[in-house]
Formats: structure tokens, C-alpha cells, sequence
């Protein structure tokens, strides 16, 4: 079930190299854009301090998500540790994480379910990491009309995660993170 809510939502995901993407991308993000940005970093044991490093490097409001926490425009949302993370009436849920060996697959698991449940304009960004999350779930995205982004390669210290992307077919631009920035100000504009 879809909720009212339509302003964009941002899903940013990365892993290994991942926080020097996200710095690059939120220093020229605006802070009053109208949008929700999530980032979902696909670690499985280790805390996140996504939430104590970022406020440094941007004028929103930084999160841990909880369960049932309300997604906002012109905030920045962290997925927790351990949790696979869903929307549903507009809330973010979570759930244990339902692959526990292995690689996680977190950030295909929250693109499916933005896809599924999100009534505003989508925008997936895949960053600097190993292994292949989030790939899977491009086409989800891409379904709904929604905007996708690849890291470009040689600007991620982990290619991994960006050429999974790309290789997907289901990639719009391939841009450094701060061109991924201009061209999320862009779209957000066009609302």
C-alpha cells in the first residue's frame, strides 16, 4: 500500500570506499532540496558512526533509523547494522537481516521495497563498495520511473558495487560523486 507521501526519496548505497562517497555527495547536496536521503552502507556486524561522521559534512539532520521512525525531506537517514531495512505508510521498518552469511544484500532489499511502496520520485545511486548489492534491485527501480546512478568507476576506491551497477543495463549516468550531486539537484528542481 502506497502512502500520500510523494516528495523524493534517495537511496544511496555503498560499502567498502562507501564514506568518501557519501561526504562528496552530501558537501554539495543542498540542504532545503525537498528530498529524503538514505543511505544504506551494507555492513553486517560492524556499528555504524555514519550518523557521528556526517553531520560534519551537511546542514540536515542526520539519523539512525528506528523502527517505525518517519521519512522526512531534507534529512539524512542511516540504516542500522544488522537490519534489513523496508518502507511501509510512509515509516521506515526494519527487520532482521535476512541474509546473515555471505554478502549482505540490504540495498537490494530497501530498493525493492521503495519500489513496491513509495508514491514520490525514486533515485538510486550505487557507490564505491565490493561485491554487487543493489544491482539486482535497478530494474525495481527503473519500473516505477525512477532515476539511476553508478558511481564512476575510477572515482570509487571499491569499483565493485558501481560496475555491478552498470553492467545491470539499468544504469541512467555515471558520474563522480559530485556530478551525481548537480544532476540529484537537477531532478529534485523538476518536481
Amino acid at each position: 500500500m502506497k502512502t500520500g507521501k510523494n516528495y523524493p526519496v534517495i537511496c544511496v548505497g555503498g560499502s567498502a570506499g562507501g564514506l568518501d562517497a557519501y561526504i562528496r555527495l552530501l558537501k554539495h547536496l543542498p540542504a532545503d532540496m525537498g528530498v529524503a536521503i538514505v543511505i544504506v552502507n551494507h555492513l553486517r556486524e560492524v556499528a555504524t558512526l555514519l550518523h557521528e561522521i556526517l553531520p560534519s559534512y551537511t546542514k540536515m539532520p542526520v539519523e539512525l533509523i528506528t523502527e517505525r521512525l518517519d521519512i522526512e525531506p531534507n534529512h539524512v537517514f542511516v540504516i542500522p547494522e544488522k537490519r534489513d531495512l523496508h518502507v511501509l505508510d510512509g515509516e521506515f521498518r526494519l527487520k532482521p537481516i535476512s541474509k546473515p552469511w555471505g554478502w549482505p544484500d540490504v540495498i537490494t532489499v530497501f530498493m525493492r521495497s521503495l519500489a513496491k511502496n513509495w508514491d514520490g520520485k525514486l533515485i538510486a545511486v550505487i557507490v564505491s563498495g565490493f561485491d554487487g548489492d543493489g544491482a539486482a534491485a535497478l530494474h525495481s527501480i527503473k519500473e516505477v520511473c525512477g532515476t539511476t546512478f553508478a558511481q564512476k568507476p575510477e572515482t570509487a576506491s571499491q569499483p565493485d558495487m558501481p560496475e555491478s551497477a552498470i553492467a545491470s543495463g539499468n544504469i541512467d549516468f555515471i558520474l563522480s560523486p559530485e556530478d551525481i550531486a548537480k544532476e540529484i539537484v537537477r531532478i529534485a528542481r523538476e518536481e
